[in-house]
C-alpha cells in the first residue's frame, strides 16, 4: 500500500496496552516500517527515544494514567517527528503539542499510513 514511501522507516511505538500495541506493530510492519519498541511506559519510551535511531514515533497519550508528554518533549528536542494516538479525543493532547497529528483510536492501517506520510524528519 504505502510500503515504498514508508519502507525501512524506524518508528518508535509507545502504547501501554499490549494487544493494541501488537495490532499497531503488525500494521507498521505491513507498511514496511521497522518497529522500535514497543514501549509500554513513559520510562521505557524515554529510554528508547534517547538510545535508538528513530525516524518518527506514534505515542499513546495515556500510558496507564500517565501522560506521554515527557517522551514528546524529548522527541521534539531531538527533532524527531511524532503523532499522538488516543481514544479520548484531541482535547487531551498537551497544549504545547496541539499542532501534532492525532490518530483517534481505533484507527486503520490506511489512517496510520496517511499520518506517517505527513511526518518528516
Amino acid at each position: 500500500m504505502h510500503a515504498d514511501a514508508l519502507g525501512n522507516r524506524r518508528i518508535l511505538l509507545v502504547e501501554d496496552e499490549v494487544i493494541v500495541a501488537l495490532g499497531i506493530e503488525d500494521m507498521l510492519t505491513e507498511l514496511g516500517c521497522t518497529v522500535v519498541g514497543p514501549a509500554y511506559s513513559v520510562e521505557s519510551g524515554r529510554a528508547i527515544a534517547v538510545t535508538e535511531q528513530i525516524d518518527a514515533a506514534v505515542l499513546d497519550i495515556n500510558l496507564g494514567g500517565t501522560v506521554s508528554e515527557p517522551i514528546a518533549q524529548l522527541l521534539a528536542e531531538r527533532g524527531v517527528p511524532f503523532c499522538f494516538s488516543t481514544g479520548y479525543g484531541s482535547a487531551v493532547v498537551p497544549a504545547e503539542f496541539r499542532d501534532r497529528p492525532v490518530l483517534q483510536k481505533p484507527y486503520t492501517k490506511a489512517q496510520l499510513a496517511a499520518v506517517l506520510l505527513t511526518l518528516e524528519s
